[in-house]
């Protein structure tokens, strides 16, 4: 949801110069960039990082084979976001806590595929005794 309205917000700040000091971060942040606006990252943010999630909530609430999959691609869509967001603008809180999310949600959908386990507990004496 963070990621569908935090986009809107960035597109609209970048459109309606009066809603930019108080919805956008500063422009400088753009400044070595590829973007003259937040418009574009907006749209990004909204559409595929947002759009990914949305998805695969969805997928996971209605069981559907590609479930997984899609959780896997919007785990890694915000991993990324933050990656590039990081080397491009000064650190915030907001980015460490979005990084642990995603870190959150992909160590679930590993969890799902039967890829993290816990560790096998070693076998009592009398149980390899018996074995």
């Amino acid at each position: 949801m963070t990621a569908l309205i935090g986009g809107l917000a960035l597109v609209l700040g970048s459109v309606d110069p009066t809603f930019a000091m108080a919805i956008t971060p500063p422009a400088e942040y753009l400044d070595g960039s590829w973007f003259d606006s937040y418009a574009a990252p907006g749209l990004v943010l909204a559409g595929v990082v947002g759009g990914l999630q949305a998805l695969a909530f969805v997928f996971l609430l209605r069981a559907r084979p590609l479930a997984t999959f899609m959780s896997a691609m919007a785990a890694y869509a915000i991993l990324v976001w933050i990656f590039v967001q990081m080397v491009l603008i000064p650190f915030s809180w907001l980015q460490a806590v979005y990084f642990a999310a995603g870190a959150f949600e992909l160590g679930l959908v590993l969890l799902l595929l039967g890829l993290l386990r816990r560790p096998a507990r070693p076998r009592s004496g009398a149980a390899r005794a018996s074995a």
